[in-house]
C-alpha cells in the first residue's frame, strides 16, 4: 500500500477531484471539502476524517495522531502504511468521504447521488 494505492481509491469513488495544496499536501475532495490529505513531502502520512465515536480508541493505536488544524473536526493522522492493511484502508478512505458528503448541502448529495 502506498500512496499511489490510495491516489487510484480516492479518484475511483463519485464526484472526486484532487488539489495540490500548501505546495506539498495532495489533497481529495467531494462537494469541495477534503476527506483525504497525502502528505508529498516526507514520511508517509494520510490524514482522514473519522466517525467521533472511534476517534480516541483509533488514537491509542500506534502511528495514529491527532491530525493538525484538523483534530477537532475528529480528523486523525496516519503515520504509517501499515496502519491498515488494503481492506481496512479501502473501509477508512470511503468512511472518511462519506462523512465529507453526508455534510455537504442537498443539492451537491443529489449530484452526486446521480453519478453512482
Amino acid at each position: 500500500m502506498d500512496a499511489q494505492w490510495i491516489r487510484s481509491r480516492c479518484l475511483a469513488l463519485p464526484g472526486v477531484t484532487e488539489d495540490l495544496k500548501w505546495e506539498k499536501d495532495l489533497c481529495f475532495l467531494v462537494g469541495g471539502r477534503m476527506f483525504c490529505v497525502l502528505v508529498l513531502d516526507g514520511p508517509f502520512s494520510a490524514s482522514l476524517k473519522v466517525d467521533p465515536e472511534e476517534y480516541d480508541a483509533l488514537l491509542d493505536t500506534p502511528d495514529i495522531l491527532p491530525a493538525p488544524y484538523l483534530a477537532r473536526y475528529k480528523w486523525v493522522q496516519i503515520r504509517g502504511p501499515k496502519a491498515f492493511d488494503h481492506k481496512q484502508w479501502g473501509a477508512r478512505l470511503e468512511r472518511s468521504y462519506a462523512l465529507v458528503v453526508a455534510s455537504l448541502p442537498s443539492r451537491i448529495r443529489r449530484d452526486l447521488a446521480e453519478l453512482n
